[in-house]
């Protein structure tokens, strides 16, 4: 126990400090965390290291760490990067005294600069240890260079996040549906699961159906029979395991499922509820970006986004005019990631492009000492996507049977207001009404709706997570059928030997439709 407040110690004062991250010190806090819990059991729900629980920090000690975090980040990004050091040298800023006043007077960072010359955001002497790529279903993909410090303490932070926020022990497996391209995940998750004492299953991004049978097989393992306990993966690629499961006959008793952790996009309360329905688990999501990494958000009971202070600074600005916005008005994530956290790519003010609500007033819910906005609400891809928000559509998509999951939508402005193309299963007034008085109940500022059953007739749709398909040798792709019923007999020999057979009166399964990781 002596030695953990050691390294707590070291920790805390190397934050202070600002130079370099105290990795090793953190580290040890992980691997004491993973110590603790087995030896003493499950923490108290009034714990102070659950979430929530911390207490409320003091506002002007709050407002002291952070201008200091927001100098010395500015300041390295100045000296140390090509892309600061032309802008600071135009402006009549020294970044050394910057306050939170003056700090709205940088110009911000926009997405396609990052995109165009990564190489000018690259922090000299620092060693980059690893690319990572963001998967690039909103635009090119975009460079984001780690150092060996940084991929550390993203396992470290991983480990912490395993233990208490998915509260992974050892004996659970975690299966990563998640798409290869996403580096960084796979990598940290991929460590951080092992170290709780967990094991690992990357899955890949395969047909739902073949995941969907892996997720329900009984495992290779000595002993009793084991099942996938834990499960990450994009949005929508839940959304077309929801539809396989549903179309497949599937039951939430097939699974060992205990937690559905989703991110990379948006997450419908109605999507929630057909997940809950077909896994008998409740999906959870975050929120983190590749070039914010390790700043973040989580959801709070009330439904509100609560973003992390220690690793980054966030504000939420007018998506053209880059002023504050104001509150109960939607504006844009613009993320500073911090120093010691971040140290190879520097970003200051950086535009994400996700739009979020202002609360209108304080939080009062379990996370209200930590600083919240709406749900993430979509893209800003113009006044379109605020105007008509993602979120808002998919509401009222992902509630009818009859649209494909996951939901592919196009929006196209027409004089009389902009018209919703849906691609559906099939095309009827039922289905048209059924939307349209969701539509009007949901006050979806649209001018009409229209129904496609071919995708190819449909205008172009944004590409999706889920469209970053790998495929498998596994034959069991090819046999489309319902949920075998004796699955729970099933031995480990049989699901690993080759397919299940399934039962005579088979319905067909066809993939999720598709064309085209993690955080984004």
């Amino acid at each position: 126990m002596f030695a953990s407040a050691v390294h707590q110690l070291r920790y805390a004062v190397g934050l202070l400090r600002g130079d370099r991250m105290p990795v090793e010190s953190l580290t040890r806090i992980a691997r004491d965390l993973v110590a603790t819990i087995r030896e003493f059991g499950e923490p108290g729900e009034d714990s102070a290291l659950l979430p929530g629980q911390q207490g409320t920090p003091d506002p002007d000690v709050r407002r002291t760490v952070l201008t200091r975090g927001l100098r010395l980040t500015a300041r390295r990004a100045a000296a140390r990067t090509a892309y600061y050091r032309a802008m600071f040298a135009g402006l009549d800023i020294r970044p050394e005294e910057l306050t939170l006043d003056s700090w709205t007077r940088l110009p911000v960072t926009p997405k396609a600069a990052l995109r165009g010359m990564p190489a000018a955001f690259v922090a000299a002497g620092i060693e980059p240890a690893l690319v990572a790529l963001t998967t690039g279903t909103s635009g090119t993909p975009t460079s984001v260079w780690l150092s060996r410090r940084e991929l550390d303490t993203l396992v470290a932070l991983n480990t912490i996040s395993a233990v208490l926020s998915q509260r992974l022990r050892p004996g659970h497996v975690l299966a990563y549906a998640g798409s290869s391209r996403g580096t960084i995940p796979v990598i940290c998750v991929g460590t951080a699961v092992p170290a709780v004492g967990a094991a690992f299953m990357h899955l890949g991004t395969l047909d739902p159906a073949v995941t969907l049978e892996r997720l329900a097989a009984p495992l290779a393992l000595p002993g009793p029979p084991r099942q996938v306990t834990h499960l990450t993966a994009n949005t929508s690629y839940l959304a077309a395991l929801v539809r396989a499961a549903e179309r497949g006959g599937w039951r939430p008793a097939d699974f060992g499922l205990r937690s559905v952790q989703v991110g990379g996009e948006a997450l419908s309360d109605a999507l929630r509820v057909r997940a809950r329905r077909a896994f008998g688990v409740e999906p959870e999501i975050g929120y983190m970006m590749t070039e914010s990494m390790p700043a973040g958000a989580r959801l709070c009971s009330a439904g509100h986004l609560h973003h992390t202070t220690e690793f980054a600074h966030v504000e939420v600005l007018d998506p053209v005019t880059h002023l504050p916005a104001a509150p109960g008005e939607i504006g844009t994530i613009v993320v500073t990631p911090l120093l010691p956290y971040r140290e190879c790519t520097l970003l200051l003010r950086y535009v994400t492009g996700d739009l979020v609500r202002r609360l209108d007033t304080p939080p009062t819910c379990e996370l209200a000492a930590v600083p919240a906005t709406s749900d993430i609400l979509g893209r800003y891809e113009g006044p379109l996507s605020l105007q008509v928000p993602h979120r808002q559509v998919l509401e009222i998509l992902d509630a009818e049977p009859d649209v494909a999951l996951p939901a592919r939508y196009a929006l196209l402005p027409e004089p009389g207001g902009p018209v919703l193309h849906v691609l559906a299963e099939h095309r009827s007034p039922r289905l048209l009404a059924r939307l349209e008085d969701a539509a009007t109940a949901r006050g979806l500022e649209v001018g009409g709706i229209v129904l496609h059953d071919e995708p190819d007739r449909m205008p172009p749709t944004p590409p999706l997570r889920a469209d970053l398909r790998e495929h498998s040798f596994d034959h069991s792709v090819a046999r489309r059928g319902r949920r075998p019923a004796a699955l729970g007999a099933a031995t480990a020999a049989e699901t690993t030997a080759g397919p299940l057979r399934p039962p005579a009166n088979a319905n067909g399964i066809g993939p999720a439709a598709s064309p085209a990781g993690a955080p984004r």
